[in-house]
């Protein structure tokens, strides 16, 4: 209670008299202020009340420049991608592979929007909660890449339409498979969000910038297909501006960090290669679902997509990339004593850790 509410308070209860009222009969505000309270305490986890505080500059140069992305997925020339330039096969590659694409790239508008609200919930400070909001924007023109490419390939896709090969059979079954997965992955991140600090969903979220920069990165220059290379440039770009926020945070917050938040961002870190591996590299075992016929299926469906100019890189490419990408992320976390984990499958020594595969944080 403030204090002249206090005083308000008190003289009511002693039976001290308001003062009397102004000109006309109508109160002056010392009048209204005697009678004033104040309202019980905010609940936790409240948006309210609302502030604007200010504490970490280089947030707002982002948010700044994030303000004209510079480009819009309506504006590509979509008219070049058509439908009859690729075999009945190819078209049900490329759009499988943005299908899978779509269980990372469709998912971030929920997930960053759900960090947002959660910011406003623990009272983040504001160029914080915009820079979610700009990401959030962000991922909603990725996910539309993901919808034209699918609706001018396979109209109806990817599971309403039917298939009239056994290629196309393939590519339906093993997106179900990943949607399936990528169910697992929601339902997990909607039970964490909240008993994470800041720290570790930014480094975990750095995880998936990195990893979706180098991907991006690595399709703008092998795809042949002019419209696809372009919206691959562009997504690309997004991308290191989120990386740069994150960076921002990861500087601020890691200092302060205790040993059980340390681990806890090891665990994550091992998470997010796991998760992430899915659409960088191929999706292991410790989290995905997946049945026997998935790998071969997709190995096949990738090779034809190439073939039709989609510039999926080879495993072995792959490998390389997700290994440099990580190694960028080690070098950004073990100077605050974070230990790395072991990830022996693209040769990174490290700490064996466990994590619950149903409780993963990263998002692309």
């Amino acid at each position: 209670m403030s204090t002249e509410a206090s005083k308000g308070a008190e003289a009511l209860a002693a039976g001290l008299k308001p003062p009397p009222l102004g000109a006309e009969g109508r109160p002056e505000p010392e009048q209204i202020l005697f009678g004033t309270t104040e309202p019980p305490p905010f609940p936790e986890h409240n948006i309210f009340p609302l502030q604007w505080t200010v504490e970490t500059a280089k947030l707002v140069d982002i948010y700044e420049a994030a303000r004209d992305p510079g480009w819009a997925p309506h504006l590509l020339e979509w008219e070049s991608l058509k439908k009859e330039s690729f075999s009945p096969d190819q078209r049900y590659a490329i759009a499988y592979w943005f299908a899978l694409l779509s269980v990372f790239d469709s998912s971030g508008p929920a997930v960053f929007a759900r960090a947002m609200i959660h910011s406003y919930e623990t009272h983040e400070e504001d160029p914080v909660r915009k820079c979610f909001f700009s990401v959030t924007r962000d991922e909603v023109n990725h996910e539309e890449i993901c919808q034209r490419v699918i609706a001018r390939l396979t109209p109806g896709g990817p599971l309403g339409y039917t298939p009239e090969t056994a290629l196309g059979r393939l590519a339906q079954n093993n997106v179900r498979w990943y949607y399936h997965n990528g169910a697992r992955y929601w339902t997990g991140f909607k039970g964490s969000i909240g008993k994470y600090p800041l720290a570790i969903l930014f480094t975990s979220f750095l995880m998936g910038e990195l990893a979706a920069a180098t991907l991006f990165h690595g399709m703008h220059l092998n795809t042949s297909i002019p419209v696809l290379a372009e919206a691959f440039r562009c997504i690309g770009k997004d991308e290191a501006r989120h990386m740069g926020i994150c960076m921002a945070m990861i500087r601020k917050l890691l200092p302060a960090l205790d040993d059980e938040q340390r681990l806890m961002i090891t665990r994550q870190l091992r998470a997010g290669y796991v998760f992430l591996s899915g659409i960088l590299y191929e999706p292991p075992d410790q989290f995905w679902d997946l049945p026997e016929t998935f790998t071969p299926a997709h190995r096949l469906l990738e090779d034809c997509a190439r073939d039709a100019g989609l510039g999926v890189l080879s495993l072995e490419q792959r490998a390389e990339n997700w290994r440099a990408a990580v190694l960028r992320m080690k070098g950004v976390i073990e100077p605050y004593g974070i230990a790395f984990p072991a990830i022996p499958e693209i040769g990174i020594d490290g700490e064996t850790v466990a994590f619950d595969p149903d409780d993963i944080v990263p998002v692309f």
